[in-house]
């Protein structure tokens, strides 16, 4: 059987196993080890299973995941979340939907220090939805609108998807980080300004919850001087060139901690469940990148990306023509497995065809990461919707999809602006 015959019925067999809910990683690493033993021999592939398994697990650079998946896990646990929109809400919560802008404001600041979007959306599904609720917002909007802001998690720095991004890829973790910066506070004022022009358009739809006095604001911008302090130590950090990307997320883990600690935010039994839920985490991203890896030996044997390269490369449909195409192929999948999983499923097949087209790596990671984030909240999947639901379990599918519509037309927008400025992304890491 000739490798483009093996690699065809390697994809078939890899959907075929996730459509049976056979975990990503495990599917990835089975197609991969079995192919490369067809293709070169029983010996070799099973001896890299062993040394793919040992690497990645001991490799320095890989350190930076579960690094700040410990960050995050010790954010969450010690109350930052609540916090964060405690204070948005004094200051914009009186506004015609304040509390949806307040919500995504807190969600960017809980991105900013947890870099996970189904952490965000979790969280605040428990944080702002009662309080929207209480103010009479419709359920599409709150639930719409925190699962617009939980995006966010994948984009602001620290991101879990961009650091297995720039691992896959061997691109500058920190260059990466902060070419997310502008990008992610677009993100976040755009989203802002969608519900503001909601309000602006159904007066009636969103109302407005009580003005807070100037006391109330001062008391709750003293309460996020904890979040500030780790964003500027870890971002600060990383673009001063005073840590490497790993080092950033011990030393943003440990910052959380002690934080957490002295603020008397974090007991004994909150530090046990967020070491416990950073492990079991970061358990599962590795087991998806080595199976990644293996199926990745198994892709160079059949010469796929090189092939790829060559067909996307001779449609004649331009540079530009061919990333439209690869945009909306991460958006048809994103109706399929969540935005890790694309990312290392396609990008060793595709990051040669963007090196080919002469395009900025650091800037296609920004890209592709919004744009696999867009299908954390668009039908018929969308992770983030998911997660919402499993949260307020009062509120239909059908609803949180229309309540998300607004921004998924926003975030296609985004998108729109990123492609014909890449200084928005590129601005910052020139200067590091």
């Amino acid at each position: 059987m000739s490798p483009d015959a093996v690699a065809i019925i390697g994809f078939l067999s890899l959907f075929a196993l996730m459509l049976l809910r056979v975990p990503v990683g495990m599917a990835m690493g089975l197609v991969g080890v079995t192919g490369f033993s067809y293709l070169v021999g029983g010996t070799p592939a099973l001896k890299s299973v062993g040394l793919t398994s040992m690497r990645t697990v001991t490799d320095y650079t890989f350190g930076v995941i579960p690094m700040f998946l410990l960050m995050g896990a010790f954010v969450s646990n010690s109350g930052m979340s609540r916090e964060l929109f405690r204070a948005a809400n004094a200051f914009v919560g009186h506004f015609k939907g304040g509390l949806g802008i307040a919500t995504i404001a807190a969600c960017a600041g809980f991105a900013a220090i947890s870099g996970s979007s189904v952490a965000t959306a979790a969280t605040f599904a428990t944080v702002a939805y009662p309080e929207m609720r209480r103010y009479d917002y419709p359920q599409s909007f709150a639930t719409g609108v925190i699962a617009a802001g939980g995006t966010l998690g994948a984009m602001l720095p620290p991101s879990t998807v961009l650091a297995v991004y720039g691992i896959i890829t061997e691109q500058d973790i920190g260059k990466l980080f902060i070419a997310g910066i502008i990008p992610g506070l677009l993100a976040a004022g755009m989203d802002m300004m969608t519900v503001v022009l909601i309000g602006k358009l159904r007066p009636k739809f969103l109302p407005a919850a009580p003005r807070h006095s100037w006391a109330e604001r001062r008391a709750g911008l003293r309460d996020i001087w904890a979040t500030l302090l780790l964003f500027v130590l870890v971002i600060g950090g990383l673009y001063g060139g005073l840590f490497t990307p790993t080092e950033a997320g011990g030393v943003g883990a440990s910052g959380a901690l002690i934080i957490g600690v002295a603020r008397g935010k974090l007991t004994r039994t909150e530090i046990r469940r967020s070491l416990l839920q950073a492990v079991r985490t970061a358990a599962a991203v590795l087991t998806v990148l080595i199976g990644a890896l293996l199926f990745g030996y198994f892709l160079t044997v059949t010469q796929t990306p090189q092939k790829v390269t060559e067909f996307l490369t001779g449609l004649g449909l331009g540079r530009y023509g061919v990333l439209a195409l690869i945009m909306l192929m991460y958006i048809v999948l994103g109706c399929l497995m969540d935005s890790l999983a694309m990312i290392i499923l396609t990008i060793p097949i595709i990051f040669p065809v963007i090196t080919q087209l002469g395009f900025d790596p650091i800037w296609f990671g920004v890209i592709i990461v919004m744009t696999v984030e867009l299908g954390l909240i668009h039908p018929p999947v969308g992770m983030n919707v998911f997660v919402i639901k499993t949260v307020v379990q009062d509120v239909s599918f059908a609803t949180i999809f229309l309540g998300v519509l607004p921004f998924i037309v926003t975030d296609l927008l985004r998108l729109v602006i990123l492609i014909s400025f890449p200084i928005l992304a590129l601005w910052l890491p020139s200067h590091m």
